[in-house]
């Protein structure tokens, strides 16, 4: 009898932790939790408020800068403490995004407004382009595209996308995309980003 009085107490020990540790696994953990709130307060800050279009021709360009910060928070949800060391690595590094719509939302890839088959245009706009962006800062350096993404939406939206990838920039520059316009044609735009970049 006294064996049995003396083991309630550890059996109860064990079920008590086996279910703290149950309740524990269960919960997200804190550096998730708070990679979400950093995400949910990045996106109210308005950084789509950066978005700059101009209209040519019935065509909208819209470019807009991303902050880096946002694309490392998206995808480091699990690890929140590696994104501050990302983005010192990172740091000079610019995104932008450039949206082409025409206002009846037509394919703007077709041939009557590029001047190519679908699939030259195509091209054009995964490779090519890229040679047609330059950024400069407000230090007076001129930096050229050092890559692109088309996002392929296969004509389920209305616009066509591109990522521009900029290198070397200063942190604390505002800069200007200029973009010589050589697969619509129309001439020279230019986006001046006149804000500060933000901060985490």
């Amino acid at each position: 009898m006294k064996l049995l009085t003396r083991s309630i107490p550890s059996i109860s020990f064990m079920l008590l932790l086996i279910l703290s540790i149950t309740i524990s696994c269960n919960k997200p953990s804190k550096t998730k939790k708070q990679s979400e709130y950093k995400i949910y307060n990045f996106e109210q800050q308005g950084w789509k408020s950066k978005r700059i279009t101009h209209f040519i021709n019935d065509i909208n360009y819209t470019a807009t800068e991303v902050p880096i910060q946002y694309y490392l928070l998206k995808n480091n949800q699990s690890n929140y403490d590696k994104v501050d060391s990302l983005y010192q690595l990172n740091a000079k590094e610019r995104i932008i995004e450039i949206e082409f719509q025409h206002t009846n939302e037509a394919d703007l890839l077709l041939e009557d407004y590029t001047d190519k088959t679908y699939e030259e245009a195509v091209k054009y706009m995964a490779f090519a382009i890229k040679k047609d962006f330059t950024v400069v800062t407000s230090s007076n350096d001129t930096i050229q595209c050092s890559g692109v993404n088309f996002e392929r939406n296969y004509k389920v939206a209305p616009f066509k996308r591109v990522l521009l990838y900029f290198n070397n920039i200063n942190p604390k520059d505002q800069i200007k995309l200029i973009y010589q316009d050589h697969l619509f044609r129309n001439g020279i735009l230019k986006f001046n980003f006149n804000q500060t970049p933000l901060k985490l």
